[in-house]
């Protein structure tokens, strides 16, 4: 991929997922997941007659909410059977 973009972001993400840039097989199991989404986006793209609109490098961080991601880890611990309080940090 030559050109930062939401697609070059997934790959990465994916590559993370399936274990890391040096196993063959996380490269590989990435690409096919970036080919799945090239297709996904060039069926939306016949279908609806609109132009693909990159979604930019920086979405995967600029969607994460960091106060619903406090929430979700203090409701996991108190599932848990953990006591949970938060405090500012010093």
């Amino acid at each position: 991929m030559r050109t930062d973009g939401y697609l070059r972001e997934y790959y990465r993400r994916q590559v993370r997922k399936f274990g890391g840039f040096r196993s063959p097989a996380a490269n590989k199991k990435a690409i096919i997941a970036v080919a799945h989404k090239l297709i996904v986006i060039i069926w939306h793209v016949l279908a609806t007659g609109r132009p693909y609109q990159d979604l930019g490098a920086d979405y995967f961080t600029t969607r994460m909410d960091p106060d619903k991601e406090r929430r979700r880890l203090v409701a996991k611990l108190e599932a848990q059977g953990l006591g949970v309080t938060l405090e500012p940090a010093a």
